[in-house]
């Protein structure tokens, strides 16, 4: 009984890890977005505006929220940047945070 006990606990922990792995990536993902957008937009500050783009991500769930707000941004802005543009930058920056998590 104590082996499977032990067991769960270890999956229960690799779980943990792996939810933990994934939120650090989602949040990297999002701030190398905004600060991608943010060049775009000519921000004179844009940490701030990366900061903005990450919290979008917390009003709901996925990441359309956060492809809503940059797209809002840009539409308000005249980037002439599709929704399908910034998904294509979304993907490749969710690329780069996996493996700078991976390795830190």
């Amino acid at each position: 009984m104590t082996t499977m006990q032990d067991r769960e606990k270890a999956f229960e922990a690799k779980f943990a890890l792996d939810e933990e792995l994934r939120f650090k990536a989602l949040a990297r993902r999002n701030k190398m977005l905004g600060l991608w957008a943010a060049g775009l937009l000519k921000k004179a500050d844009p940490q701030a505006y990366a900061s903005e783009v990450v919290a979008a991500d917390f009003e709901e769930a996925g990441h359309e929220d956060v492809i809503r707000k940059i797209k809002a941004d840009f539409d308000a802005a005249g980037v002439a940047q599709s929704e399908d543009e910034i998904r294509a930058r979304m993907l490749e920056f969710l690329a780069q945070a996996v493996e700078q998590v991976q390795n830190s």
